[in-house]
């Protein structure tokens, strides 16, 4: 057997509270942007957040929509969580296209992506997405309470139980942001990405950190025909249907002022540019690399890749499993240890 990973080897990890009632909680929320018919799957991810984190700590829970949520579905949640809820509804002018975008030119990306099986090309509700996961959601006046999140999405899995407070974790240790997978992006879905980031740096050189994550987002050496069609970009990026972040990095003068230049490119709709590789370039540009955590013990699954730790707090996934054979190359871990985690991040565990 490998090394076991429990959790973080620092001093100030904060357990389970004796008294729930009485616990003074980091100011975070639990966050997620859910469809009324999504409820099922909602519910199976409440569970297992509750089982493993929540029913210990009690962090409120925040529901967007584009739409307003049903009696069903509110009923349906509130009866899983140990805490708080909100259902909100996301404003339309944050949520839709904007005007502006070419329609001709958008028509042509779509089925430009869609002619070679990207997922979810002509799906305009999917690029609407990742754009409010780029650029609205933490602006949301729901949000904008709270300084820390965990996203989650429907029909994932936990896997292991996490015997400490994860929101003081990042407060107490200074961590912007958190993840458990990282993988290449569909190089197509980005061509453009990377050359319009690296217009605005050369604008603004002041927004990128001293100690920041630069070689990871060039590597070229496992992929190199990825770096070569997104014009010098490696595709590596956190995978960000998990991950726990301070949004006051997303609300700083050098993300706002980034992630409204590339707004204005088009590229959400001309292109299909997840929040992932977004979140990704800018924490890895903007951050300090020391302030980005690698969540080796959190035992995390969303279809078809895990994040799996040794570790008798864990059950029902394989320890070291990535993901089917096929899908092995496109980890992106590996770089991102060898690249930029120093001698104390990787002897955290």
């Amino acid at each position: 057997m490998g090394q076991t990973i429990d959790e973080p080897k620092v001093d100030n990890l904060v357990k389970p509270p004796e008294d729930p009632a009485s616990y003074e909680r980091a100011n975070a929320t639990f966050m997620i942007l859910a469809r009324n018919q999504d409820s099922s799957d909602v519910v199976h991810t409440i569970k297992q957040i509750e089982k493993h984190f929540n029913s210990k700590f009690h962090y409120p829970y925040v529901f967007l929509n584009d739409a307003e949520f049903s009696k069903h579905f509110k009923e349906r949640v509130q009866k899983e969580i140990s805490s708080d809820a909100y259902f909100e509804t996301i404003d339309p002018k944050e949520w839709n296209q904007p005007d502006d975008i070419d329609k001709e030119r958008q028509n042509k990306g779509m089925q430009e992506l869609a002619n070679e099986n990207v997922a979810y090309a002509r799906q305009l509700s999917y690029h609407n997405m990742c754009r409010y996961y780029s650029r609205g959601f933490y602006n949301h006046p729901r949000m904008k309470q709270f300084k820390y999140y965990w996203r989650f999405e429907p029909k994932t899995e936990y896997y292991c139980d996490i015997d400490y407070d994860v929101f003081k974790f990042m407060r107490d240790n200074h961590k912007i942001y958190g993840f458990t997978l990282a993988l290449y992006d569909i190089h197509q879905s980005i061509k453009s990405l990377w050359p319009r980031t690296m217009e605005f740096i050369e604008q603004h050189p002041e927004y990128v950190n001293r100690n920041a994550s630069f070689s990871w987002l060039v590597n070229d050496l496992q992929n190199p025909q990825k770096a070569q069609y997104a014009n010098g970009y490696s595709t590596c990026h956190f995978w960000s249907n998990f991950e726990i972040a301070d949004m006051d990095f997303y609300r700083s003068n050098a993300y706002s002022e980034w992630i409204e230049y590339m707004d204005q490119t088009g590229g959400f709709y001309y292109e299909r540019w997840g929040d992932a590789p977004i979140h990704s370039v800018a924490v890895s540009l903007f951050a300090d690399k020391s302030n980005i955590h690698w969540f080796r013990d959190i035992g995390y699954n969303h279809i078809p890749y895990t994040n799996c730790p040794n570790s008798n707090k864990c059950t029902k996934c394989s320890p070291g499993k990535f993901s089917d054979a096929n899908l092995r190359s496109e980890n992106c871990l590996t770089n991102w240890w060898n690249l930029e985690m120093d001698e104390a991040a990787r002897n955290m565990y």
